[in-house]
């Protein structure tokens, strides 16, 4: 299977202390790059979020946010702190005796204030058992997204590696001729300009010509980078970079083709393969 780079997943859990929230989105990049950001109270989960994230992708930027809602009915009188809250009234009763005109606490400022609620460690470890388990279920759904969408770019690189793979069969049929047409053209020329030489030196003149635009071995390597490019693709797994360097292989070989062409039809189908090896490049680039 071959995965795109990108994709996205979101998960919602409610729970009786509150809702929790993951996304999941990725992008394209060189390498793996875990990106969190995450409620200060489940920070301590990330670890476990990070190695899961590490397990299941290979390569691309993940960005997970994570973030907790608390309930404002999941508290009852249990989780009230009996000591802060007496020591507050305590201080509020001081107040009001140094200062009679001094307003009492308001029930949501007694609510908020820091230690009067506690939470209960038990809650906690739900929370951060909850947060996993949605971690797992995000990325089986971004995995699954991204291999949909990998499949999609394979495809399209599939058909562009037979089209030019067809336009290659076109082409090599043509080349001797017309490399021959252009040393017999060339040699009339050199007899023309060199009216006293010898034949013989024509000839060497034509030959070392002819071993420098002879363009054999560039379509034989295009044709063995497309069949790697689809062995590759066969194989799956993280294939990107693989099939990166290969565009630029076919990229470099359709070059030194297109420099040592000789006839029109030649620099014709040159200037294709250009086209296609850079649509497939571009695609290319969104894989794992």
């Amino acid at each position: 299977m071959v995965s795109s780079m990108t994709g996205y997943a979101a998960v919602t859990r409610e729970l009786a202390a509150g809702t929790l929230a993951l996304e999941l989105k990725s992008v394209n990049s060189r390498f793996l790059d875990v990106q969190f950001r995450i409620a200060e109270e489940l920070r301590t989960v990330e670890p476990a979020l990070r190695e899961l994230a590490m397990a299941a992708v290979a390569r691309g930027k993940l960005d997970c946010r994570l973030a907790f809602t608390p309930s404002p009915l999941a508290r009852d009188e249990s989780a009230l702190n009996a000591e802060a809250l007496a020591r507050l009234a305590r201080m509020s009763q001081v107040v009001r005796d140094a200062i009679p005109d001094a307003q009492p606490f308001r029930v949501v400022e007694v609510l908020h204030w820091p230690g009067v609620l506690g939470d209960e460690p038990s809650a906690a470890e739900r929370v951060r058992d909850t947060a996993v388990e949605a971690m797992r279920t995000a990325l089986a759904e971004l995995v699954a997204a991204r291999s949909r969408e990998g499949e999609k770019l394979a495809r399209m690189i599939r058909e562009r590696l037979a089209k030019m793979r067809a336009r290659l069969a076109e082409v090599e049929p043509l080349v001797p001729k017309a490399i021959a047409a252009y040393e017999e053209k060339l040699a009339a020329k050199l007899r023309e300009v060199l009216a006293s030489a010898e034949e013989d030196r024509i000839r060497q003149e034509i030959a070392v010509f002819g071993v420098r635009i002879d363009v054999a071995e560039e379509l034989s390597r295009l044709a063995a980078h497309l069949d790697e490019a689809e062995r590759v693709l066969a194989s799956g797994g993280a294939v990107g970079k693989r099939l990166d360097f290969l565009m630029q292989e076919l990229n470099r070989e359709a070059n030194t083709l297109g420099a040592k062409s000789v006839s029109k039809e030649l620099s014709a189908a040159v200037l294709e393969f250009k086209v296609i090896i850079e649509q497939m490049r571009e695609q290319v680039q969104n894989l794992e």
